[in-house]
């Protein structure tokens, strides 16, 4: 009795792992769709009205509600620091060294902590889509265990008493398959877009070095 109720409890235990990873895979890939295509809005409407801008100056009085997304961010970064860097009468280590690859520092930082924030909540997807059918292998052989424990002690071995249990165990398995599978295409396609992303933002950075150095006379 106290056999059949620990396997039992195990068993359960392991579906509802299964169930919580897949609220989890499921409520990731939703948050991170909405996350990317309103950030790949928010970077061709920025992106669109910032290189109709004469010069970096008039880009900065652009109004708030337009200035969204990544590539608004990292403009804000080199902007401020551009300010930053001209209002220093005496220069702190922060500014000592050649302002354009200052600069570039600042923008870069800036990018990788977009980057990082693309790529949140990717290596769960990651570990579940690896982890989840073993989950369901392990209650499946807790399930087969359990089962053959119960033929053992009814002695019977015919087809109709061993197939029902193990048929049931099986399902453990089955269910860690299906948790993994979206997991795993959905990890393979956010970081393929994150690829992508980190693409366009480096090469704004690289356009918005050679603007501040052509409108704002960087040395």
């Amino acid at each position: 009795m106290l056999h059949n109720l620990i396997h039992a409890t195990f068993i359960d235990v392991t579906l509802y792992v299964l169930l919580a990873f897949s609220v989890v895979t499921w409520t990731l890939i939703i948050f991170k769709a909405w996350q990317f295509s309103k950030n790949s809005f928010s970077n061709q409407r920025f992106h669109t009205l910032f290189w109709q801008m004469p010069s970096l100056a008039e880009a900065e009085a652009l109004p708030e509600r337009q200035c969204q997304g990544p590539q608004a961010r990292i403009a804000k970064q080199g902007i401020n620091w551009i300010a930053d860097n001209r209002k220093q009468a005496v220069k702190t280590l922060k500014y000592q060294g050649q302002s354009m690859a200052l600069l570039e520092q600042s923008l870069v930082e800036q990018l990788q902590t977009e980057q990082q924030l693309m790529e949140s909540g990717l290596t769960l997807l990651a570990s579940i889509g690896s982890t989840a059918p073993f989950v369901g292998l392990f209650g499946t052989v807790l399930g087969i265990m359990d089962a053959m424990h119960d033929i053992t002690e009814s002695g019977s071995t015919s087809l109709d008493v061993v197939a029902g249990p193990i048929g049931d165990a099986l399902v453990a398995t089955a269910i860690g398959i299906a948790v993994a599978v979206p997991a795993v295409l959905a990890y393979n396609f956010f970081l393929r877009r994150a690829k992508r992303h980190k693409i366009q933002l480096e090469n704004f950075v690289s356009r918005f070095l050679m603007a501040a150095d052509r409108t704002d006379g960087m040395a």
